[in-house]
């Protein structure tokens, strides 16, 4: 079987797809075909409709799997389709949705566009992972399109938003849960987290200006979320791992600042088939596992599906800012050839890829996104 760069034996990562008629199921990519694991294994939890079954097993069931996989791909011929052949769907069933704010350059850059003048990151942002409560009924695969939300503006009218918005980020996907009034601890990470997806966090900025103080975002970011169809398991990542740019001051003891590592993503950002931005998931400032050991510090449950992502990944230069907000200024500075906030019609592409641990580079799935004009 094929195995084109980016998808070979070192990535495989899952998805959920259908032929024809026939019901989705559970595959996983290898190259430019889909290997159908029902089909490939018998087992249940592969015929279903999401990857939730299989993220519930836990660990020891994801590495036997992949162990399985990799097998099969290597001394046989498994049940397979071309990629071109198949429907891809949502890859799993969310649970809860988390949004952190975890890139210091995005933060300092959105609070000098937000607060000018004024100090731009607030007193609690380095001593913490902030974050907000998503929707995670609108959370939408890669290739849907996204209606241009309406809502009350800056200046208290209500109609389409003016300054609609990119945001270039990780995706993390927990497979094990927790008990209500537990914590998860930073080291156990991994015993919880099962892969990650690319996310594009759509944001409606004038909805959001208006209405984020003293709360924080609600509709200017609730209308969709996209993620990509394939989630690459942690397993694919272990060459990513990386040192942390550095946290100062020392966050509290429960985010294991001594332990905390980041991981070395590279992203590009495609307006309309044009890169326009290289942000760098290494440049980020809190960890994954210090954003799933805050998220659980009050006892807050886990649940199978539950989705975190990392915020806006904005690495320190220019080029590498994950939003059109940080890219135009706010507005103020066009781009592109005179680019500010999103277009009906415009095409959003995010690409992502990391090193495998075969020594090259893995392919993480991508997220497409196209702006539909707003509802009536």
């Amino acid at each position: 079987m094929s195995a084109s760069s980016g998808f070979g034996l070192d990535h495989l990562p899952y998805g959920i797809f259908s032929v024809d008629n026939d019901s989705p199921r559970v595959g996983v990519r290898l190259g430019d075909r889909v290997i159908d694991l029902h089909a490939a294994t018998g087992r249940p939890c592969f015929a279903e409709p999401s990857l939730n079954a299989f993220m519930a097993l836990g660990p020891p069931a994801w590495a036997a799997t992949r162990a399985e996989v990799t097998a099969l791909a290597q001394s046989a011929d498994p049940p397979s389709y071309a990629v071109g052949a198949v429907r891809l769907h949502l890859p799993f069933e969310v649970a809860d949705y988390v949004d952190f704010y975890a890139s210091l350059h995005h933060a300092t850059n959105v609070g000098a566009i937000f607060r000018p003048g004024q100090e731009p990151l607030l007193p609690n942002w380095r001593h913490l992972p902030v974050g907000y409560h998503g929707r995670a009924g609108t959370v939408v695969p890669s290739g849907t399109s996204v209606v241009r939300p309406s809502g009350q503006l800056g200046d208290a009218t209500f109609g389409p938003s003016r300054r609609l918005d990119l945001e270039a980020e990780l995706g993390f996907v927990v497979g094990v849960g927790s008990a209500l009034g537990s914590t998860v601890a930073h080291d156990d990470f991994a015993r919880h987290v099962f892969g990650v997806v690319g996310l594009n966090d759509w944001s409606a900025r004038d909805i959001q200006a208006w209405e984020y103080v003293p709360l924080g975002p609600f509709l200017g970011k609730s209308f969709a979320t996209s993620i990509s169809h394939w989630v690459t398991p942690l397993a694919a990542l272990e060459a990513a791992w990386t040192d942390l740019p550095g946290q100062e001051p020392r966050p509290l003891d429960h985010l294991a600042p001594d332990r905390a590592r980041g991981l070395d993503i590279d992203v590009e950002v495609l307006l309309d088939g044009e890169v326009v931005s290289r942000p760098p998931y290494s440049s980020m400032y809190w960890s994954p596992a210090q954003m799933l050991a805050h998220l659980t510090s009050n006892g807050a449950s886990l649940r199978t599906g539950d989705l975190f992502a990392s915020g806006t990944i904005s690495g320190p230069e220019p080029e590498q800012r994950g939003s059109l907000l940080e890219l135009s200024w706010g507005g103020t500075e066009p781009f592109a050839g005179g680019r500010t906030f999103l277009e009906d019609g415009d095409e959003v592409v995010l690409r992502y890829s990391a090193p495998g641990t075969s020594g090259g580079r893995i392919t993480l799935g991508e997220v497409v996104g196209r702006i539909e004009p707003a509802g009536g």
